[in-house]
């Protein structure tokens, strides 16, 4: 299904599809991994998604340290200018990343990131374009969960997406070390249970239903 079209379905879920829109970022332009920073209540960038645990902990990084580049072709290079990030996002595995602004009409509510293994990379005019329609798609995202729930400002809704993403950060956390798998591998456990059970990643992992249901199941 088309990114788009996801918004559509009744039970859509804005925090799953801010982790597909990471992960179809990565893939369209061919990167090791996204992440996708959103504005809180204080227009400031606050993580909410990201393609792999690896990409997390480098955004994370960047929102709680107030530390990071939106453009930066070459990390091993960049020490000077971010001397806690850079050598962080190198260890990782990552010598480049990209930021395009996610905007709707005059005001930045968020930014998805593009992390690349190799420096200098420059993006074409496709890369570009593929980036602004994700963009597009996400922020359509954010309009159609607002929608929904009329009662909601954008920034009362974009603070509760990233109040949501720290409960489902816990849930991967307690799956994780529940099921001996790696955070990664319990993101995709958790994901693929409130898919075929048709429930939303915050409702599950609120409940902490998952690695109990997980265990007596196998």
């Amino acid at each position: 299904m088309p990114p788009a079209a996801d918004t559509l379905v009744d039970e859509f879920d804005l925090l799953d599809y801010m982790h597909m829109i990471t992960e179809r970022v990565a893939e369209l332009t061919e990167a090791p991994a996204a992440g996708m920073l959103l504005a809180d209540e204080h227009g400031r960038l606050q993580f909410i998604a990201g393609s792999d645990e690896n990409v997390t902990l480098v955004e994370l990084f960047v929102v709680q340290n107030k530390e990071g580049p939106c453009l930066d072709p070459n990390l091993g290079e960049a020490v000077g200018r971010w001397p806690r990030f850079a050598p962080l996002a190198v260890a990782a595995g990552f010598q480049s990343v990209h930021a395009f602004p996610l905007r709707l009409r005059r005001q930045v509510i968020g930014s998805p990131n593009v992390f690349g293994d190799s420096p200098g990379r420059d993006f074409d005019s496709g890369d570009v374009t593929i980036m602004q329609a994700l963009a597009d798609t996400a922020t359509i995202g954010l309009l159609q969960e607002r929608a929904v729930s009329h009662s909601e400002t954008l920034t009362e809704q974009l603070q509760a997406a990233l109040n949501s993403r720290i409960i489902i950060e816990q849930a991967k956390g307690a799956v994780a070390q529940a099921c001996g798998i790696s955070v990664d591998e319990a993101f995709t456990v958790l994901r693929g249970y409130a898919r075929s059970s048709n429930r939303r990643l915050t409702e599950l992992a609120t409940q902490g239903t998952l690695g109990g249901e997980r265990r007596t199941g196998e």
